[in-house]
């Protein structure tokens, strides 16, 4: 038997222009946890490219992978993914309202106002872009952000928000990542203010670390940094 819950919800972005599908992982001993300390932080999780097929069964086993570790998730197929309607964009700043959207559900239904947002692959920079958009947002984590010279062509005007944002930041990425080189990471992140912590995963490639093989070094990655905040 397992020790979390799942639940469905529709959420309505602010612009009209999509409901979004949205699911709830939730530990079975939330149910008689008083809030407090870091039981009320929420960790929300953002999608790679819904243009390359990303959406949030790609997150699944993260998710599940958190709530087993008796911390709240979310995950959601943001506008033109899976269950949800409207149309994705190309460059991913029409997904910040997602991601808003979500996050401020998150808070009237969860009773939170601490927010951990996660972003995988493309769902990095529109994640990143969102973090100071939404006050209850208390740090950020990006697994695999593409900094490199041609996903900068679609993401490059999101590297500013995230790189300014003074909240505390930890970037995953591995050694063979074929859109951002190790050098191009460190680069980016000279400029970067606040808290800022790396971690390198030797030999693992982009889309590799979005399999599930990588899921639970995802999760002790995440939670070791939520403990922190």
């Amino acid at each position: 038997m397992s020790n979390y819950t799942v639940e469905s919800t529709k959420v309505e972005t602010s612009d009209g222009a999509a409901k979004l599908h949205a699911r709830f992982f939730k530990p079975k001993e939330a149910e008689d946890k008083a809030g407090g300390g870091r039981d009320d932080l929420v960790i929300v999780l953002v999608h790679p490219f819904t243009v390359l097929g990303g959406c949030q069964a790609l997150l699944k086993g993260m998710a599940i992978g958190l709530a087993e570790r008796g911390y709240k998730a979310v995950t959601f197929d943001m506008r033109g993914a899976g269950r949800s309607t409207g149309r994705a964009s190309l460059t991913g700043f029409s997904e910040i309202k997602d991601v808003i959207a979500v996050c401020k559900w998150v808070c009237e239904n969860l009773g939170t106002r601490r927010i951990l947002l996660v972003g995988s692959s493309a769902g990095s920079p529109i994640a990143g872009s969102s973090v100071d958009q939404i006050e209850e947002v208390v740090g950020y984590v990006s697994i695999g952000y593409p900094f490199g010279m041609l996903a900068s062509v679609l993401f490059g005007r999101h590297h500013k928000a995230i790189l300014q944002s003074q909240k505390p930041k930890l970037f995953i990425m591995g050694t063979q990542d074929g859109f951002t080189s190790v050098k191009q990471l460190q680069n980016k992140l000279k400029s970067a203010a606040g808290r800022v912590e790396t971690h390198l995963i030797e030999g693992a490639g982009h889309f590799q670390m979005e399999g599930p093989a990588y899921d639970a070094q995802m999760v002790n990655l995440i939670l070791t940094f939520a403990a922190s905040l």
